[in-house]
């Protein structure tokens, strides 16, 4: 398909809302700087509910104290209504699929599930996002990773839902664009799409910040890396439907300064996962991804749905943002919105 930058004037911008601020920050300050950048919806981050919803109640409430929530999202979603912003996504879903049957993990997912569903009725949310799961002990097959997602679909679609997977570049069963593409198939409901992310993708099939030079380095040359991930990009934009491409998320990645640690850390994280959670500043702000050729290739496909910035920028080094002043950085977010267009429109 055409790249021109006219049929690029239509796309819808959006903003996680865990990307901005910390989850202490108050949330009706976080959505001002959204709306006053230009922001046109907001990806809801569960951490910015759960905080909201404690200051709501005036105590703690937990992951699954789904009543508090429930109450605490109609005021977010009036929030929400004031700043004239979409909620277009609740996020992030995780560790739902693939758990062996009658397992507290799997009773525990789709209760969870439930309980997520009944937020987004409250909050006005039609979309949920789900990660490809992360967990180490999750032995399961692309036909039962795809029968989990179909049951959750069928939930989804009992309230005119849709259920956005993302591959996670750190996952342990579908990391890259493909698998999670594989698994969509699979499952085969009108109501189950993708998140494509340029994070996930640049940084699974061309980073690794676990070597010195930042790249892939298990391969014969620097060329040959070249050539298997640009031959990816070429298939991804050839090969998905846009209506099945639901959102594209939006960010770069630092290097790292020095090399991080192969292994899973004291949490089971692993090092993709580590290099996601601070190192992750908009496009053309000290990052070295080949963002442009992502978001290159999944325009292609024709898709000119939702793109979202979510970033998680602790700076090069990791430590936390300044965030003194955040309608400045949504404001950078928006120029590097629009700067990534321009640069997807160039020969």
């Amino acid at each position: 398909m055409s790249l021109t930058k006219s049929s690029f004037d239509a796309i819808p911008t959006c903003y996680a809302t865990v990307s901005v601020g910390t989850p202490n920050h108050p949330l009706d300050q976080k959505l001002e700087a959204i709306a006053g950048a230009g922001f046109q919806g907001i990806e809801l981050g569960f951490p910015d509910l759960l905080n909201f919803a404690s200051k709501f109640h005036g105590k703690d409430v937990g992951n699954e104290d789904f009543l508090d929530l429930c109450s605490a999202a109609k005021d977010v979603k009036a929030l929400c209504e004031h700043q004239g912003l979409k909620i277009v996504m609740l996020q992030p879903f995780a560790n739902f699929e693939g758990w062996k049957p009658q397992t507290f993990e799997r009773k525990d997912a789709f209760r969870r599930a439930k309980g997520w569903i009944q937020i987004m009725e409250t909050v006005g949310c039609d979309m949920l996002q789900l990660g490809s799961t992360d967990s180490p002990n999750v032995p399961a097959s692309q036909e039962t990773l795809a029968s989990d997602l179909r049951q959750l679909a069928d939930m989804l679609a009992e309230h005119n839902f849709r259920l956005a997977y993302e591959n996670w570049c750190w996952a342990t069963r579908a990391p890259g664009w493909r698998q999670i593409w594989e698994i969509v198939q699979k499952v085969d409901r009108a109501n189950v799409g993708l998140c494509l992310d340029t994070f996930q993708t640049a940084g699974g099939e061309w980073a690794d910040p676990t070597t010195r030079s930042g790249i892939i380095e298990c391969v014969d040359s620097r060329e040959v890396l070249k050539r298997r991930f640009h031959e990816s990009l070429e298939e991804l934009g050839k090969s998905i439907p846009p209506e099945k491409i639901y959102i594209l998320q939006i960010s770069d990645a630092y290097k790292p300064k020095q090399p991080l640690d192969p292994n899973r850390d004291k949490d089971g994280l692993q090092p993709r996962g580590r290099w996601s959670s601070c190192l992750r500043p908009v496009p053309f702000d000290g990052g070295y991804l080949p963002v442009v050729d992502v978001a290159k290739a999944v325009l292609k496909t024709g898709f000119r749905g939702w793109f979202s910035m979510e970033v998680f920028d602790g700076g090069p080094d990791g430590s936390e943002q300044d965030w003194g002043d955040m309608l400045a950085f949504t404001k950078k977010a928006m120029a590097s919105h629009k700067r990534l267009l321009e640069d997807v429109a160039k020969p």
